[in-house]
């Protein structure tokens, strides 16, 4: 009988122990969090490199990996995951013998977890890069926006692929996405784009101001790829000569940077154009001049974005103007950082959901996600309906005298000439590192060198947290001796110990200062469109408006520090200014009828 009793109990502890093993684990899918409602239930992949075809013939390099379980490639069709890659869609690092192939799978750390859930993987380089034949003729071309059509319906009809195909991949690799979705694609399902741009004019003139160190930085970049390592070959034992093949193609790539220097206007005309109406790049070429084919696309978008990179507007703004099913998420991040969530989480939910078509939920949520910088622990990551923030109150802080910024509007009566401050513009003002504009990981840690190179306005220590979220604008009245003026504006944070800290910053030419109606929701910000013919020099001594905006952010001003509005003349490091001999001497004027001042969207207090 005490025997029996043993057996049993043991039987029991056997059946309990193999009831886990086969229990289906608890399924929970939130943001940044993805667990049971798939599975990792393949270990490996198998790596292959051929070429395929656009329809125009040139050759496209492909990197394919398939998903594997006990070294055999899985027997059922799968959603599809690719990149159209600018940047190599591999790498070999180290000399000779010893080099290791670094492919599109050590690239994005959390790609290797997709797949094992499931997906097959292609990464291919755009024509004239890497081991593919062609020419680049320029960023986002529509030869280039073609290829991704080619590529996608060329996956989507694979043995292997279950006929749903979805893309990834940041910057460069995530411009492409939007613009392979206005190309309508019938197998295109969904697309991740991080930190991707929209408007090209926006970048690289900037409120009409030459960005050159970011595009020719950029240009120098892609030309010693394409040209002096451009990659390992496909497979096979024509390889080598198909890749010098290419690389001699590659030589009639054109150069970015003098494309974007010859065209300070955001109709002009490309001079290579042999055909009418002919091509204007910052048009033809931004995906937000398709966003009407994006949404009639249908794909589903996850936008992500970080509030120090150059492209955080334009992917809120395509988030507004978007009715495709999507969703946007903002971290504290700015173009190369990623750290503090899930990525494999995220990307898994959205693909299972729209490739696999796994009910998890993820479109029952707030599609909004964004992070609160200076939050309490735990309380930084929020949830929003819409953007912007329906609670967002606009609250003005007027330039004040002596460098106060007040909430008082300034009653002077009748234009005195008294309350306005002069700036002598010092052409070496300049943030760097850069935290928007650079091409690394690099941040400043204190802008008093710049703010003493500029005039500043600052409040007194709060006497409680500000919360701002959204889109700062500023309005500034200025007159000058000078034919033209650039005007770069700072939103920073002061410490109690006098460090001052970059928040967000934007910029304008006052030539450039006239506004239009964008022919899309702006998020009520000014637009300036512009075209040469909107060019407005200015009059000597005359005061004119300025209006812009400033990247959005999401920053918590903690209680006993100060906010700070700085106003510079330059930016030496990032941008072209004309230099002036003796240099410009601008005014901002504060007086009742014209009063500088910047407008924040400050969140009210929440509770607790």
């Amino acid at each position: 009988m005490r025997g029996h009793l043993k057996l049993s109990r043991y039987s029991l502890f056997v059946f309990l122990a193999l009831a886990a093993l086969v229990e289906p684990e608890a399924r929970v899918s939130r943001f940044g969090e993805y667990r049971g409602y798939s599975r990792p239930i393949y270990d490996g992949w198998k790596r292959s490199s051929f070429y395929i075809s656009a329809r125009d013939g040139t050759k496209l390099a492909v990197d394919l990996f398939l998903p594997t379980r006990g070294g055999k490639i899985a027997a059922d069709p799968l959603p599809v995951l690719w990149t159209a890659h600018r940047y190599r869609r591999a790498a070999v690092l180290g000399e000779g013998d010893e080099g290791k192939l670094y492919t599109i799978l050590d690239s994005f750390e959390w790609l290797p977890e997709v797949v094992r859930h499931g997906y097959v993987v292609a990464a291919v380089d755009v024509r004239g890069s890497g081991a593919s034949f062609g020419t680049f003729g320029g960023m986002f071309t529509r030869r280039e926006a073609e290829d991704s059509y080619d590529v996608t319906e060329w996956l989507g009809v694979q043995p292997w692929s279950n006929g749903k195909v979805g893309m990834f991949g940041r910057s460069y690799l995530a411009i492409t996405q939007y613009m392979a979705a206005s190309q309508l694609p019938p197998h295109l399902a969904a697309i991740f784009p991080e930190v991707a741009m929209a408007d090209m004019y926006a970048l690289l003139w900037n409120g009409g101001i030459f960005r050159a160190h970011f595009i020719e930085t950029w240009t120098a970049l892609v030309r010693t790829m394409d040209l002096q390592d451009p990659g390992p070959p496909v497979d096979g034992p024509e390889g080598e000569a198909l890749l010098k093949a290419a690389v001699a193609e590659h030589r009639g790539n054109r150069d970015m940077s003098e494309i974007a220097r010859a065209l300070p206007y955001r109709d002009g005309l490309d001079p290579k154009t042999d055909k009418k109406p002919g091509v204007r790049p910052y048009l033809d070429w931004s995906p937000i001049t398709y966003r009407e084919d994006i949404e009639q696309s249908g794909v589903a978008i996850y936008h992500l974005g970080g509030w120090f990179d150059r492209y955080v507007r334009d992917q809120l703004v395509f988030y507004r103007n978007l009715d495709n099913p999507q969703r946007i998420t903002i971290g504290p991040w700015s173009h190369v950082q990623s750290d503090g969530l899930d990525f494999a989480a995220e990307h898994l939910r959205f693909y299972d959901r729209w490739l696999k078509g796994i009910r998890n939920g993820i479109e029952d949520e707030e599609p909004v996600h964004y992070y609160t910088m200076g939050a309490p622990w735990g309380q930084a990551w929020r949830a929003a309906r819409q953007w912007p923030l329906p609670e967002q109150k606009p609250t003005p802080y007027y330039f004040g005298a002596e460098g106060r910024l007040v909430l008082e509007k300034p009653a002077t009566g009748k234009t005195t000439g008294e309350a306005r401050d002069t700036l002598i513009v010092d052409e070496t003002a300049s943030v760097w590192p850069a935290p928007r504009w650079s091409m690394e990981e690099i941040w400043p840690d204190d802008l008093a060198a710049n703010d003493a190179k500029g005039l500043t306005y600052t409040t007194p220590p709060l006497e409680a947290a500000v919360e701002v979220t959204g889109h700062p604008v500023v309005r500034i009245w200025l007159s000058t001796d000078a034919p033209d003026a650039d005007l770069f504006v700072y939103l920073e944070e002061v410490e109690a110990n006098g460090v001052s800290r970059y928040v967000t910053e934007g910029a304008l030419r006052a030539s450039n200062r006239a506004t239009h109606d964008p022919g899309y929701d702006y998020l009520g910000m000014p637009w300036h469109r512009g075209f040469a013919a909107d060019r407005k020099p200015l009059s000597k001594n005359e005061p004119v408006e300025l209006a812009f905006d400033l990247f959005p952010t999401s920053k918590l001003f903690a209680k006993g520090n100060r906010i700070r509005v700085t106003v510079t003349g330059a930016d030496k490091a990032n941008a072209v200014t004309p230099s002036r001999t003796p240099p410009p001497r601008l005014i901002l004027h504060r007086e009742e009828d014209r009063a500088s001042q910047i407008v924040l969207p400050v969140i009210p207090r929440r509770a607790g």
